[in-house]
């Protein structure tokens, strides 16, 4: 054995293995991207159920209105709100204790004597951990405050005052205690002292406005336009300026309301319509294959090249070097290092330069990991036939879409059962929260450009096109298809997504090996990810 082959084998991989999994395992902590998307949407059904239909307008606007919205939208909404709210308490308690763990192994584990000291790396590792929990403690109390005083709203505007004005009251309560337990870290006191002095404000106008009789206490509207958002926002506006009797600001706010409300009737029927004729369309489909499949058997189109590997003249070494080499080295240390060295504000602020960065990352790493690929793999040109095939005259289209109707009821199911497993945590894509907060077109589109081209042509290249046919060398067809699809949805280094990605990689690996062709899991990728932005989009656009 060589010695490139033993420093392959034996140093880098198990490094890149322990860096992989500790990332993944500092997504455990973090919330589930789901959760906040769910309450995105919950958002655009209150804004809509506010939507009143003009006299001159016949039922059918009202039967459309309960259709999309369902008999008790506002009902609806507080179950929700309370659902995440128990979660959120839940994971913010587990935090909390493994704070005070942490802290307490800390103070058990200074020798009372001289001891060789401890190694740097163990300090900076604990370190990393306690400001990772620190971090995570804050980001949770600060979302339990504001579901909390969303949920007073809810309940409030169903005529349970007595119940908002507990809710409100304990808030302002709690935020005072969870300040004076935050772990004693100066950074954190700071970070989360004016997130808990809007808390408060916010929470004592809120049950001024709805006491009986009322309190109105200075600056309430701008405390109300500082804090709260969306249908919080307007709801509070219209009771204090009911409160003020200011008729004009008061019709302002109702016909502005009125407005929002019609746009989120119509994103709503988008956001419910398409994905679910999508969905439709693809649980026929699956339907047709698997019953083609059992009547006509070698003759179907899942069976079409279901058995045949391809030609493999390397060996797993290579399989190796590309991956650990070009793919994870490059993105997680060598790209990183080298972003970190350019003269650039940190943190960044501007969307558009989030954006931008976000999508020069994606290219150095992209273009550094087919660089590696392509030197790794130049020995061995020309290559056997069909390796890395890209026809335009084919049935490539058809195995795209059809394979991505065919995932959106796989991947739905898969979630579902997922979200269970998780209970909110495990982490996401930062992506897909930057895209959901952000209404610049500009950084939508450079947003677009990363997620819905480069990554379809990148992945589907190394994953696809390189990792699943190398494979086949050692494993079945079969195996070879869920082996990468497994690796796929690791690569994206967030506990959560792990099984809905390797759903999604499934899927991509059997329309490639059916279709022998990259444009057609290169589509699927594509069309997956740019439906994934437009709902983002129109979800955040209603918040």
């Amino acid at each position: 054995m060589t010695f490139k082959r033993l420093f392959l084998f034996f140093i880098l991989t198990p490094i890149a293995a322990i860096i992989a999994a500790s990332s993944l395992l500092g997504t455990l902590q973090e919330p589930q991207f789901q959760s906040r998307l769910e309450l995105y949407q919950t958002n655009i059904v209150l804004q809509a159920q506010a939507w009143q239909p003009g006299d001159s307008q016949d039922d059918s606007s009202g039967a459309i209105r309960d259709a999309i919205l369902g008999e008790q939208p506002l009902e609806s909404a507080t179950e929700k709100y309370q659902q995440t709210r128990q979660s959120v308490q839940t994971n913010l308690a587990k935090v909390q204790q493994q704070l005070a763990q942490l802290q307490s192994s800390n103070q058990v584990s200074t020798p009372p004597k001289p001891l060789p000291e401890t190694p740097p790396t163990a300090n900076i590792s604990i370190s990393q951990k306690q400001q990772q929990l620190e971090q995570s403690q804050q980001k949770m109390q600060k979302f339990l405050d504001e579901l909390d005083l969303q949920l007073g709203i809810l309940q409030a505007k169903q005529g349970k005052t007595d119940t908002a004005i507990k809710i409100w009251g304990e808030l302002q309560q709690s935020t005072v205690n969870s300040q004076q337990s935050i772990v004693n870290s100066q950074q954190s006191i700071a970070n989360s002292q004016q997130s808990t002095v809007n808390s408060q404000e916010t929470a004592a106008v809120l049950s001024g406005l709805w006491s009986d009789p009322p309190r109105l206490l200075p600056k309430a509207q701008q405390v109300i336009q500082n804090n709260l958002s969306g249908w919080f926002r307007s709801t509070a506006l219209i009771q204090l300026y009911q409160l003020q009797q200011r008729e004009t600001a008061l019709s302002e706010v109702q016909t502005a309301q009125q407005e929002i409300a019609a746009q989120a009737v119509f994103k709503l029927a988008v956001i419910g319509t398409v994905p679910a004729l999508t969905a439709l369309l693809g649980v026929i489909i699956l339907i047709f294959l698997i019953a083609q499949r059992l009547f006509k058997g070698k003759e179907s189109l899942l069976a079409q090249n279901e058995d045949l590997a391809w030609a493999t003249p390397w060996d797993g070494e290579i399989i190796l070097q590309v991956f650990v080499v070009g793919f994870f080295f490059m993105g997680q240390l060598f790209v990183p290092f080298l972003l970190m060295l350019l003269p650039i504000p940190r943190p960044i602020v501007d969307i558009r330069l989030q954006a931008a960065s976000v999508l020069v990352s994606y290219l150095l790493v992209a273009g550094g990991a087919l660089l590696v690929m392509y030197f790794s793999l130049k020995q061995f040109f020309p290559l056997p036939r069909l390796w890395f095939k890209l026809q335009l005259r084919d049935n490539w289209f058809l195995w795209g879409f059809g394979g991505y109707c065919a995932a959106l009821p796989i991947v739905i199911v898969v979630s579902l059962i997922n979200q269970q497993l998780w209970q909110g945590q495990g982490g996401s894509n930062p992506l897909l929260q930057l895209a959901l907060e952000s209404q610049d077109f500009v950084a939508l589109g450079i947003f677009y450009v990363t997620a819905a081209i480069a990554a379809p042509l990148f992945e589907e290249v190394l994953f696809r096109g390189f990792l699943l046919p190398s494979l086949t060398k050692y494993l079945p067809v079969w195996g070879a298809i869920l082996a990468s699809g497994l690796l796929f949805a690791i690569a994206h280094l967030s506990l959560s997504e792990v099984l809905p990605l390797t759903a999604l990689g499934i899927v991509l690996g059997v329309v490639y090996t059916r279709s022998r062709n990259l444009l057609a899991p290169m589509l699927l990728h594509s069309l997956w990810n740019s439906g994934t932005l437009i709902s983002l989009f129109l979800l955040g656009s209603g918040n």
